[in-house]
């Protein structure tokens, strides 16, 4: 019985070390448990904080991008040189930038974006923070994929007084869905210019000329780019010098086709050495074949391109009728005729070194796309009347350029301007408040076009009376399928003076400034009156004496100095971050002292009244003496700049072209550009 007692001890010690065993074990599965829950909560949680913090920055590239919309009245404000686009998948039309130069000669460029829905004769005005620059005279083109975009490519802008400008070479794309804007960065893109055109063909962009202006002179081109929209890539085409292409330009119709695009007109400068810069209206056509060809099954397709294109220059029949000879105006595509619809333009004459004669039109013509092209003339269709069928109009021909057809259809594009201003006088028993030419929008040029569907629709523009500018706002329509009359879907405000406004006093005491423009003092108020510019030109024919002459002594110490601060001027003139004050104040190599008066007279007024209690003329006498004192201090470093710039291979005439552009390129041909 020991015996059993003692077996028994150590089974009772083993079974409960087994159990202790077994609670520890549980514990730790216990343990084990709760560890993946807790790696689990932590997971969710970072989950979750990761969700805000995306949610969060979302929300900030949201506010930072939000496209604002509102309601607007009328179309936009006065302004010439934008784009008038409609919409490739939707009946609007889309108004992008522009520019307006006011009576103070202050140069404003826009950089918004309007849409119009004629359903509901409605503007509506989109703000993006993400957006191109303002700037005018860029072009634009539509294409309905990816739900509807538009390429915008360069462009200019100038300072406030146009002493300075800028020419853009930023591609942009603008989505219809959203309103958006997305800059398009590529290595290889065109040159920065203006006055360029571009036209959609199957998924390319197609760009073609323009102008560049560095200050000296204006440059034109006649370079070709694509931009493929499916790869998005720039490619420039290359021609042989034996291929027949179209000279430099810009301005100009360019027009898509299923099989290539029309090339219309333009305008350019031509540059002789020691003449002035004459302006050319050009009357020539082009077709831009185009093609994709497919690579043979097995060739080798790494390097070939599958686009063929090349020019074809369109010959016109002498008998064939043309609008007249102009520029200013270009074509917009109506695609449901296959049709370009010109209107307006303005035709200038060179009568003199200084003097030149513009007729402005405001007849509408029609170009056929089919086969090699036809010029039609678009009139108005009278509404069916007792009594004799009245004879229409006929519009000039380019057959003859000294035909008395052309004469014949300068004075009726003025009297039907005449016409414009008298609709209103019911009055006269001679106008039938029926005919539908009193419906015609006065003559203009640069007027900004486009078809939707079958009508066209007429912005703005500019028209010219004497020396005066002015910039348009009115807003018509015209049913192209019917062609009875124009609508006036919103009236001019602008207020054009009967007769030749190319003379202007300045009567305004209070300011004694003028608006920009060279004023002629009229005697009779003031016997002593003097224009300012004259003064100045007559100081110049009197005073032409250089101020180093004293120092004929040290003349080679003088002239090393005198180029040194040549030198150093020529560096400063080009620094584009001087402030406003300090380009107006300081005259320019080629600039005479009446140019330089006449570009800054405004600020010299400013400067006379901050020291004088004068107003009108003796403020201006004033405001002259300044700067006459001020070029007279620059004259011997301007005169060192010529001379430099002479060695250079400038000769005068490039020389005073150049002033005169850096000045602030304002002559009466530059929106001719």
């Amino acid at each position: 019985m020991g015996k059993k007692k003692a077996s028994s001890a150590p089974s009772k010690a083993a079974a409960k070390a087994a159990k202790k065993t077994k609670a520890t074990q549980k514990i730790e599965r216990k343990e084990k448990k709760k560890k993946p829950s807790k790696a689990k909560d932590d997971f969710e949680e970072d989950e979750q904080n990761l969700e805000e913090i995306l949610e969060n920055i979302r929300r900030e590239w949201e506010a930072a991008h939000a496209v604002t919309e509102e309601l607007v009245e009328g179309p936009p404000s006065r302004r010439a040189n934008a784009t008038l686009t409609p919409c490739p998948n939707g009946n609007h039309l889309w108004c992008i930038g522009g520019e307006f130069f006011s009576e103070d000669g202050k140069a404003h460029f826009y950089s918004d974006v309007y849409r119009y829905s004629p359903e509901k004769d409605e503007w509506r005005k989109f703000i993006s923070p993400t957006c191109p620059g303002p700037r005018s005279a860029h072009a634009v083109v539509a294409t309905p994929a990816g739900g509807g975009k538009l390429f915008l490519f360069g462009g200019e802008y100038s300072s406030l007084y146009q002493n300075t400008f800028h020419h853009y070479r930023d591609f942009w794309c603008f989505d219809i869905s959203t309103h958006s804007w997305d800059r398009i960065d590529t290595k290889i893109r065109p040159t920065a210019r203006s006055g360029h055109r571009m036209a959609m063909w199957k998924h390319y962009v197609v760009l073609f000329g323009g102008f560049y202006d560095p200050g000296i002179t204006t440059r034109y081109l006649n370079d070709l780019w694509l931009f493929d929209t499916q790869e998005y890539k720039w490619q420039t085409i290359e021609f042989k010098d034996v291929d027949r292409k179209p000279s430099p330009r810009s301005g100009f119709s360019f027009l898509p086709t299923p099989d290539g695009i029309i090339l219309h007109g333009g305008y350019c400068k031509e540059y002789a050495k020691g003449k002035r810069p004459v302006g050319v209206m050009l009357e020539d056509t082009w077709f831009l074949r185009m093609s994709i060809t497919t690579p043979a099954e097995g060739a080798s397709s790494k390097n070939a391109s599958p686009l063929s294109v090349r020019w074809e220059r369109r010959k016109r029949p002498s008998t064939a009728y043309a609008p007249s000879l102009r520029s200013g105006c270009t074509m917009t595509p109506w695609t449901t005729r296959n049709m370009g619809i010109l209107f307006g333009g303005v035709t200038d004459e060179d009568t003199g070194e200084e003097t030149m004669e513009s007729v402005f039109w405001n007849d509408l013509n029609g170009y056929q796309l089919n086969g090699t092209g036809k010029w039609v003339s678009l009139m108005l269709k009278k509404a069916k009347k007792g009594g004799a069928k009245q004879k229409k109009p006929t519009p000039a021909r380019r057959d003859d350029r000294g035909s008395d057809d052309e004469g014949e259809n300068a004075s009726q594009a003025q009297e039907v301007s005449g016409c414009a201003h008298r609709r209103t006088n019911s009055a006269d028993p001679e106008i039938d408040p029926d005919d539908p030419i009193l419906s015609t929008p006065m003559p203009r040029y640069n007027a900004m076009l486009s078809v939707l569907r079958n009508t066209l629709y007429i912005y703005g523009g500019i028209f010219e009376r004497g020396k005066r500018e002015y910039t348009l706002d009115d807003f018509y329509a015209l049913q192209l399928d019917k062609m009875d009359r124009y609508v006036c879907l919103k009236a001019s405000d602008v207020v054009i003076p009967a007769g030749d406004s190319s003379e202007s006093s300045s009567d305004s005491d209070d300011s004694g400034e003028s608006g920009g423009e060279s004023e002629t003092y009229n005697g009779d108020d003031d016997a002593t009156a003097v224009d300012p510019i004259e003064a100045a030109q007559k100081v110049e024919v009197e005073d032409d004496i250089p101020l180093e002459e004293e120092e004929e002594a040290s003349a080679e110490e003088a002239v090393i100095s005198l180029r040194e601060q040549a030198t150093a001027f020529m560096g400063i003139a080009k620094d584009t971050t001087r402030t406003e004050e300090d380009v107006l104040s300081t005259p320019l190599p080629g600039e005479t002292l009446a140019m330089f008066y006449a570009r800054s007279r405004l600020y010299w007024a400013q400067k006379a009244r901050e020291n004088s209690d004068n107003r009108g003329k003796e403020l201006q006498r004033e405001g002259f003496s300044l700067a006459q004192k001020k070029y007279a201090a620059y004259k011997p470093v301007l005169a060192e700049v010529e001379r430099i710039l002479a060695e250079a291979g400038l000769d005068e005439e490039e020389m005073k072209r150049g002033g005169a552009t850096a000045a602030g390129g304002t002559g009466q041909s530059r929106n001719r550009r």
